[in-house]
C-alpha cells in the first residue's frame, strides 16, 4: 500500500531552480535513502514532504491519518524543559488518549447512565489502542531510547539549555523516534553519534516496522538500514531498488547505458547533418530537406541530453619532509583537566580522561582514534598539539616530525575572512591565480571565492579547511572528524588522497567506511585507557563477534553435554519438514527465475550494442526501457532470494 505520493514537485529559490518535476511513491514499510551532493536539494525536498516548506509546483499526498515525524539538521528546543520532559512531550498522541480514557472512567462509574454501554464500548476501544501503541511502557521506552543514544540517568532531569549542540541533536533524535510515527523523515541523524549509538540506531530502525526516508552521508549506515535509494541529481530524481553499495553498481550500469545511447544518437545526428550539407543543393535536395525536417522533429521530441556527473573534489596531499621511523610515542601520558582552586585553599581533584602507555605511531602508519563521545579523544589530540598541558608525562615526537591539523569545529578558520583571503592567510606566498585554481579543485568557482567563511555551509567550510591543509607542510596529519559535513563524493575523494599520502595519519572518525578504507590499526579509549587493536574497523568487529561466539559456545557446552543425541540436532533439522521442503522449493523456483532473467538481460544488452552500432535510435530507446524494467525485476528477485535464504 502506498503511504506517500509525490507528484511533479518543482522548487525555486529566487531565480535558481533547485529541482523540477520530481515524482515518486513510497509504499508503507519502505526504508529509503535520499542521496545526492551537498546543495542538490535533499533537505529542501524532505522539508516539503514534512509540510515545512511549499513547492512552486506539484503536490505531496499521504494516506489519511498518517502520523509524520521530521528531524532537521539544526534542532530547536524549549530549553526550559528537562531532557525527560522533552521525551514525555513526544508521547502527545498517547497522552491525549490517556486524558480521554480518564474522562471515560469518570462517566462509566455511573452505571445508571443511559449511554453506559456505548461508553464502555468506547472505553474498551481506547484502552486497547493505548496498550497497542505502548502507552503502558512509556517510561521504559524513554529510558531504553535515551540509554541507546548515550544519555546516562543523571542527565534525565538536566535542562536542555545545559546540553552541548551534539547532545541536543541526540535528544531531538530520541524524541523523534519516541513519537512513533507512521512516516519518519530524518535529515543527517548520524551526526554527533558515536559508534555505540550508531549501532543502536541501526538496530532500532531495522526492527521498526514504520516507513523511513533518511538523508545521510554515512555509507555503512545506509547499507545496513535502507533497501531503496532515491538520488537527487541535476534537478531530477533517480530511483534505484537497492541499498547503497548495490545502488553504486546500478548507477554505473545506468550511466554507461545512457552514455552509449547518447553517443549513438550524436553519431546519427552528425551523419544526418553531413548528408543534408552534401546534398541540400544538388539532385537529392528533396531527400535532404525531408531528412532535415525529420531531424528537427527528432531534436525537439527525442533528443537525449549528455549524462552529467556531479563535480568531484580534486585533492592532492604530499609530504616533502621525511620523518624518522618513530613518529609519535605515548608512554606514561595522562590527559585531562587540572583541578580548580577555591578561596578556602581546597582544590578539586584533576579530571583524568585518558591514560596512554607504550603506544607508538610509525612512519606511514594510519591510526584511527576511537571511543565513545566524551571519552577524551579530542582532548588527547589537543594535548598532542600542545594546546593543553598533560596531567602527567608528555607526547614524544620523532625526528623531523611536522604536524598538520584539521579541527572538527573548523576552529582554525577566520569566520570574518573571505574564502580566497583565508586560503592566502595560511600561505601568503601563493599568487591569487594559483589560489583560485586550488579553490576550483575544491568546487569553489567564480564569485564563490569572495564569500565570507562565516556565511558558508558546514560542508563548504570543511572544503576550505581541507584546501588549507594541502598548503601546510607536515608529515603527520592529525584529523578530528574530517568527514563531518562532507557529502559522499567528497568523503570518497578524501579517502583516495589520504590512502596515497606518504606521511603518517592519526584521525578521529565515526564513519566506519572511512575507518575501513584508511586505518592500519585502531587506538581505542576503553575505560579511560588507550588500547591498541591491529587492522581496521571490520577486522575489530569480526574479532569481537568471534569472541562472543566462543563465549556463548563455552557457556552452552555443559548444558549441551546433558542433552540427548536427539536434542543435539542442529536448528535446521528442528524446522518442520514441510516448512523446510516448501522453503527449498521456493528457493529453487527463484533461482530458476533469476537465471532466466539474467539470460534475458544479457540478450537485451547484446541487442542494445547492436542497435548502438547501427545508430537505430528508436530501437535503442525501446530496448533501454526494457533493460531498465528487467533490471529492476531482477534486483527484486535477488532481494527475495536473500530474504528466504536467510
Amino acid at each position: 500500500m502506498t503511504l506517500l505520493t509525490v507528484s511533479g514537485l518543482t522548487k525555486y529559490y529566487g531565480a535558481d531552480l533547485i529541482f523540477s518535476d520530481l515524482s515518486f511513491q513510497v509504499p508503507r514499510g519502505d526504508k529509503v535513502a535520499l542521496v545526492g551532493v551537498n546543495g542538490a536539494g535533499k533537505s529542501t525536498l524532505l522539508k516539503i514532504v514534512a509540510g515545512l516548506e511549499h513547492a512552486d509546483e506539484g503536490s505531496v499526498h499521504t494516506v489519511r491519518g498518517t502520523r509524520l515525524a521530521y528531524l532537521a539538521q539544526e534542532v530547536r528546543f524549549s530549553e526550559n524543559r528537562t531532557l525527560w520532559e522533552e521525551m514525555e512531550a513526544a508521547f502527545a498522541h498517547l497522552q491525549a488518549l490517556q486524558v480521554e480514557i480518564r474522562r471515560l472512567e469518570e462517566r462509566i462509574a455511573d452505571t445508571s447512565a443511559p449511554d453506559w454501554e456505548q461508553q464502555m464500548e468506547r472505553y474498551g476501544e481506547l484502552t486497547a489502542r493505548f496498550e497497542h501503541a505502548g502507552g503502558y511502557e512509556m517510561e521504559h521506552r524513554i529510558k531504553r531510547t535515551l540509554q541507546g543514544l548515550g544519555f546516562v540517568e543523571a542527565q534525565h532531569q538536566q535542562r536542555l539549555a545545559q546540553f552541548s549542540g551534539g547532545q541536543k541533536t541526540r535528544a531531538a533524535l530520541a524524541a523523534t523516534l519516541l513519537s512513533d510515527p507512521d512516516l519518519l523523515l530524518l535529515d543527517e541523524p548520524t551526526n554527533h553519534l558515536d559508534l555505540d549509538a550508531l549501532e543502536w540506531l541501526e538496530g532500532f530502525l531495522n526492527s521498526w516496522d514504520g516507513t523511513l526516508i533518511v538523508i545521510s552521508h554515512d555509507r555503512y549506515f545506509l547499507d545496513r538500514v535502507t533497501q531503496r535509494t532515491l538520488e537527487v541529481v541535476a534537478g531530477t530524481i533517480e530511483d534505484y531498488p537497492a541499498g547503497y553499495n548495490r545502488y553504486l553498481e546500478l548507477k554505473a550500469d545506468r550511466l554507461e547505458r545512457r552514455m552509449k545511447e547518447y553517443e549513438a544518437q550524436q553519431e546519427y545526428i552528425a551523419k544526418t547533418e553531413e548528408f543534408i550539407r552534401r546534398y541540400k543543393a544538388g539532385q537529392r535536395s528533396g531527400e535532404a530537406k525531408g531528412r532535415e525536417k525529420r531531424l528537427n522533429r527528432f531534436k525537439e521530441q527525442q533528443l537525449i541530453a549528455r549524462p552529467q556527473e556531479a563535480g568531484q573534489l580534486k585533492l592532492f596531499l604530499d609530504s616533502q619532509l621525511r620523518s624518522g621511523e618513530l613518529v609519535l610515542a605515548l608512554d606514561g601520558l595522562v590527559v585531562g583537566y587540572p583541578g580548580s582552586g577555591h578561596a578556602d585553599g581546597v582544590s578539586d581533584a584533576p579530571r583524568v580522561l585518558v591514560r596512554a602507555d607504550a603506544m607508538e605511531l610509525h612512519r606511514g602508519e594510519r591510526v584511527a582514534l576511537m571511543g565513545p563521545n566524551g571519552s577524551g579523544k579530542t582532548t588527547l589530540l589537543r594535548t598532542l598539539l600542545g594546546e593543553l598541558k598533560p596531567l602527567r608525562g608528555g607526547p614524544q615526537l620523532g625526528h623531523k616530525v611536522s604536524i598538520g591539523y584539521y579541527a572538527q569545529g573548523h576552529d582554525v578558520l577566520n569566520m570574518d575572512a573571505g574564502v580566497l583571503d583565508e586560503i592566502r592567510r595560511v600561505a601568503p606566498q601563493i599568487e591569487e591565480t594559483r589560489a583560485r585554481t586550488l579553490l576550483g579543485r575544491f568546487l569553489f568557482s567564480g564569485d564563490d571565492v569572495f564569500k565570507r567563511v562565516g556565511d558558508l555551509s558546514g560542508g563548504e567550510r570543511s572544503r576550505v579547511a581541507l584546501a588549507q591543509l594541502t598548503l601546510l607542510p607536515g608529515n603527520l596529519l592529525i584529523l578530528d572528524e574530517p568527514t563531518n559535513h562532507l557529502d559522499i563524493g567528497a568523503r570518497e575523494a578524501l579517502e583516495g588522497v589520504l590512502r596515497e599520502y606518504p606521511g603518517s595519519i592519526l584521525f578521529v572518525s565515526h564513519d566506519r567506511y572511512f575507518i575501513d578504507a584508511l586505518a592500519d590499526k585502531l587506538w581505542i579509549v576503553q575505560d579511560g585507557r588507550l588500547v591498541e587493536q591491529l587492522g581496521n574497523y571490520s577486522d575489530y568487529t569480526a574479532r569481537l563477534e568471534a569472541q562472543a561466539q566462543r563465549a556463548a559456545q563455552s557457556a552452552a557446552a555443559p548444558a549441551m553435554g546433558r542433552r540427548t543425541q536427539n536434542e543435539r540436532r542442529p536448528a535446521r533439522a528442528e524446522r518442520p519438514a514441510a516448512e523446510d521442503k516448501q522453503r527449498k522449493k521456493r528457493l529453487a523456483a527463484l533461482e530458476a527465475e533469476v537465471e532466466q532473467l539474467e539470460q534475458e538481460l544479457a540478450r537485451l544488452k547484446a541487442d542494445l550494442e547492436t542497435a548502438g552500432a547501427a545508430q537505430d535510435i528508436e530501437q535503442i530507446t525501446r530496448l533501454g526501457a526494457q533493460y531498465a524494467e528487467l533490471e529492476a525485476t531482477l534486483n527484486r528477485r535477488y532481494e527475495d532470494w536473500a530474504q528466504i535464504a536467510a
